[in-house]
């Protein structure tokens, strides 16, 4: 393999970033992989919850399809605790930095806010205010925030739930992650 023979940045040439762009290309393209064999680090960690946190990302992902939801919508699901892993106290902002290049600014938004969202079902029982969503009250997303939690986010620990295999939702993630929308790298992707 052949590498830049730089040491610096600022003494690089562009003959050492082409040969860099070739390999970051295929690298770019295999994202979704990537990002999937993370999701699944999510597999037997129960945290006390009554199903593991795969099985909720799966859940979470097979209820927003069931209904209808396009392929972006139902990837931003089933993808939206994959920070869990990384970030105990802000995983949400770990699911988001990794959507954000492949997603609308509603999905974005919804995902990076669920966790202050989706508290307004259990926050009180720690002694927080369950209505901190309310902060956002006027945010064009509050009400697709609210209803992802409430419609899929928030029902999604039932061990006896529909909860449909990765592979079905593989070509979707593909899809999503094969079209960066937001990125100072869109050209030399």
């Amino acid at each position: 393999m052949q590498r830049a023979n730089f040491t610096r940045m600022e003494d690089s040439r562009q003959e050492d970033w082409q040969l860099i762009l070739g390999e970051f290309i295929p690298f770019a393209r295999a994202q979704a992989q990537r990002v999937l064999a993370h999701l699944e680090l999510l597999k037997g960690d129960c945290g006390g919850f009554p199903v593991d946190r795969y099985t909720h990302s799966l859940q979470t992902a097979t209820r927003a399809l069931r209904d209808g939801r396009d392929d972006e919508y139902v990837v931003c699901a089933l993808l939206h605790d994959i920070g869990d892993t990384l970030g105990a106290y802000n995983h949400p902002d770990i699911a988001a930095a990794i959507l954000k290049p492949f997603v609308s600014e509603e999905n974005l938004w919804m995902v990076q806010q669920h966790g202050i969202f989706q508290g307004h079902y259990f926050f009180h029982h720690l002694g927080m205010d369950r209505d901190l969503r309310d902060q956002f009250k006027d945010h064009p997303h509050y009400e697709r925030t609210a209803e992802f939690c409430a419609l899929y986010d928030n029902p999604a620990f039932d061990p006896r739930g529909e909860t449909l295999p990765i592979e079905h939702f593989t070509p979707m993630v593909e899809r999503v992650f094969a079209r960066p929308r937001q990125t100072i790298y869109k050209a030399a992707a």
